[in-house]
């Protein structure tokens, strides 16, 4: 069996812990194929100044399809939200972290406006101005690691980061803090993983065994709302799902680039009703910045 994955340190670690779940519970060798995507190639450019769909992806999902690999491994919030119709995401392991995290030699509170933060995220420059740090953006591109090191070297005076990929790499001490999912809400599926293969592909049933149905819940909410929106990474959209006492609350906020509320929604329902609660918050949010 053959999976593929993208280069970077991060990814294969991902790569690494879905074959390690998945050698507990079959015989098969797996090898892991890297794939170098568009998204690893462009250094120099905002994410959000591109055509992004699909930007750390869609090579990888070739290999799929044209059978060089049998499945693939992708952080979730980095699948768009249409898939090639051939494929089809068959297992959702329990998601890490959902929060972003603070990477800086100084406190949040210290940070104040011109102090320059290295980001190539809409949406947490959005959620940034809305707090009112009227931040110089600065392109910051490159692994977790490089990204940190840039700011411990001065490039910027901070940048923020998803806490799951700093969990899975062991580098947790350098958070200087924990965003609330309130104060900076995050994308639809951060800290989930996705492993993709094809709809007719004979190694379904194997993988489907990895799926978390809480987490694939929860996801499912949040990337219903960024369907239906259609915002893709254009828009700052935070949307988090939590499964709790038995029932699955959603809170969705969109804004402005300028960090002015456009929405925001919070709803709560049966946890088998994840997809139509996702579609009743992006409907309502439709109407309040139509």
């Amino acid at each position: 069996m053959k999976v593929g994955t993208r280069g970077s340190k991060l990814a294969q670690v991902q790569t690494n812990y879905i074959v390690n779940e998945l050698s507990r519970i079959t015989d098969e060798t797996i090898e892991i194929k890297i794939v170098k995507t568009t998204g690893d190639k462009i250094t120099d450019s905002q994410l959000y100044n591109l055509d992004a769909k699909g930007l750390f992806t869609k090579e990888l999902d070739k290999y799929v399809l044209n059978q060089d690999v049998d499945f693939a491994v992708h952080s979730l919030k980095d699948v768009p939200t249409e898939l090639d119709p051939d494929l089809e995401i068959v297992a959702i392991p329990p998601r890490e972290s959902p929060h972003d995290v603070l990477i800086s030699n100084y406190e949040w509170e210290e940070l104040s406006t011109g102090s320059s933060l290295g980001s190539s995220s809409l949406r947490r420059e959005a959620f940034c101005n809305h707090h009112g740090k009227k931040f110089k953006l600065k392109p910051l591109r490159g692994n977790v690691e490089t990204r940190i090191k840039k700011v411990y070297d001065g490039e910027c005076d901070a940048t923020i980061m998803a806490e799951a990929g700093l969990n899975r790499l062991g580098l947790s001490k350098h958070i200087k803090k924990r965003f609330s999912l309130k104060y900076i809400t995050p994308a639809a599926g951060q800290g989930a993983l996705a492993v993709i293969t094809r709809k007719d592909s004979d190694k379904k049933e194997l993988l489907n065994k990895l799926n978390h149905y809480i987490t694939s819940q929860e996801v499912l909410a949040e990337k219903t709302v960024l369907k239906e929106l259609g915002v893709g990474c254009q828009w700052p959209l935070g949307v988090i799902a939590k499964i709790k006492q038995n029932k699955l609350n959603l809170y969705s906020i969109l804004l402005t680039p300028e960090g002015e509320i456009l929405s925001k929604v919070k709803l709560d329902s049966s946890i088998k009703d994840a997809e139509k609660i996702g579609i009743d918050a992006a409907n309502i949010m439709k109407e309040d910045y139509n």
